[in-house]
């Protein structure tokens, strides 16, 4: 199997709403930047973005030395909160919270070869409490092989985006450490502090802005990016109501 069979078993998913199969396609994806061929293409055939750099993403890993990994998001799937999501043709519904960053400045491959999480962060001017809608295209769900869930825009769905409010690097930035915040899905809440898998959400930045400007493209001001879960993936059914609220920065909800 080859790259090219993953990338038409993905089209065939998002377009009929029907999982592929994953198992056949196992060592299709043998490389990091063969995933990120497969969103490329998937981009490309659906028009996500036209000519125009993607200005959504999501980026993360499981700790700060873990790999990090990247996918441009569709901006069908952005919303801001409040959201109402009852039409949206969701399969699996999993709810991660997450904070998002917001670019005061445009990034060139230039810029971003040269940054660290100090100076990429000096670049951030605002953030939002943000809510991921996790799913798959794979039959196999989260259990399917990880680069093809990284082929599959990290298993992303949609994205919702609370008030943006200032965000504030070096020594006047937050104590993530002991950030909490609250999800509530239907009836049932969880609290969760300090619980950023890398510590500061500020780390995948560098890493993100070479990733997103690998191919020359210029990350205008005002790009996105939502820097991984506080809770990891909880479940949620259609119907639910989820609400998300960081302490001193605010809070997003949607309508499943």
């Amino acid at each position: 199997m080859s790259v090219d069979a993953v990338i038409e078993a993905l089209l065939i998913a998002r377009r009929t709403g029907q999982p592929s199969d994953a198992e056949r396609l196992s060592s299709a994806v043998p490389t990091p930047d063969d995933a990120y061929l497969v969103q490329d293409a998937l981009a490309n055939e659906l028009d996500w973005f036209a000519d125009a750099p993607p200005t959504h993403w999501k980026s993360g890993g499981a700790s700060r030395s873990a790999v990090m990994t990247h996918a441009p998001l569709p901006p069908a799937g952005v919303w801001a909160s409040p959201a109402d999501a009852r039409t949206w043709p969701f399969r699996l519904r999993f709810i991660e919270a997450e904070i998002a960053l917001r670019l005061g400045q445009p990034v060139d491959a230039a810029l971003a070869a040269t940054l660290d999480m100090a100076s990429a962060s000096a670049l951030v001017d605002a953030m939002c409490v943000s809510i991921e809608i996790v799913d798959s295209r794979w039959q196999q769900g989260f259990k399917a092989p990880a680069l093809l869930r990284l082929a599959d825009l990290q298993s992303h769905a949609a994205l919702v985006l609370g008030e943006w409010v200032p965000y504030r690097a070096g020594q006047e930035a937050r104590d993530w450490l002991t950030q909490t915040c609250r999800v509530q899905i239907g009836d049932s809440v969880t609290e969760h502090r300090g619980s950023h898998t890398c510590g500061d959400p500020a780390w995948v930045l560098p890493e993100w802005l070479r990733h997103a400007t690998r191919d020359g493209a210029v990350l205008p001001a005002g790009s996105v990016v939502t820097t991984g879960t506080w809770c990891g993936a909880l479940p949620a059914q259609a119907g639910d109501t989820v609400s998300v609220r960081f302490d001193g920065i605010g809070q997003a909800q949607v309508q499943l």
